[in-house]
């Protein structure tokens, strides 16, 4: 009996594969990535460094507590283990990045069709119809809006990352508002939130230049991050669900 021990880990590998370069969208960021990851080793010094990192964020992130200065020059076999560490993060990082964009434009083009398979409804009165329309149009939107944030707690995955980016911003705040020296606080939910995060630092850097309404840049900025958690947890349940997703078995 192959993989008896561990039989959903193969198809769970193989599905997430699939996703990260079975459309268009994936594989064009694999593409962007790999210019990027090769631009980072010719031109070590230049402007695009910093660009795989920005690429596989949130996750690539983490790549800070290692013990690598990437300006450094590479001496020893310490050194050389942690670029290579840090050569496979980033890798394992933009392979995950791309299954999420696998996921999403797979749900974008699985939609259409699922709904027309559909039988269709009972075509009642138009009356009757106009009457049920207009009822409860908030309650319409309330569903729409439910079943497009599901994916964000509806499984362990999502519901974990929300949680280290509640951490995050948990401390950003205390630090800000309760500490003397909030120093460089803000610097862990904008990892763990990139990079829509980097919007959010964008929006609310000009608002702390201005000393009338300074008290406002730790909001603006902490709304910012909450909204860019949301969207990633967003992708990363549909992920999730994706890779949830039984195979079809031909019928014996």
């Amino acid at each position: 009996m192959p993989t008896a021990s561990h039989p959903h880990r193969v198809p769970r590998l193989r599905r997430l594969l699939a996703l990260a370069s079975g459309n268009w969208l994936a594989r064009g960021y694999l593409a962007v990535f790999a210019a990027s990851f090769t631009a980072m080793f010719l031109f070590p010094q230049s402007a695009l460094a910093g660009s795989p990192l920005l690429l596989t964020a949130p996750l690539s992130f983490l790549c800070v507590f290692l013990p690598l200065d990437p300006g450094a020059e590479i001496d020893g076999a310490a050194d050389v283990t942690a670029v290579a560490v840090f050569a496979g993060w980033l890798l394992l990082c933009a392979l995950v990045n791309a299954a999420v964009l696998g996921a999403l434009a797979t749900r974008a083009a699985t939609a259409p069709s699922t709904s027309a398979r559909k039988p269709l409804p009972h075509v009642a009165d138009p009356a009757e119809q106009k009457r049920t329309d207009t009822t409860d149009p908030a309650g319409t939107r309330r569903r729409k809006v439910r079943a497009l944030l599901a994916p964000a707690v509806d499984n362990w995955l999502a519901r974990g990352y929300l949680a280290v980016v509640a951490v995050a911003l948990g401390f950003f705040l205390y630090a800000e508002f309760v500490l003397p020296d909030p120093g460089f606080a803000g610097i862990w939910p904008l990892m763990a939130t990139a990079p829509f995060s980097i919007l959010a630092m964008a929006v609310s850097s000009p608002v702390a230049y201005d000393s009338s309404i300074a008290w406002l840049s730790p909001l603006v900025f902490s709304l910012g991050v909450a909204l860019s958690g949301l969207v990633n947890a967003v992708l990363l349940g549909l992920l999730a669900r994706r890779l949830r997703t039984r195979e079809p078995h031909p019928a014996t």
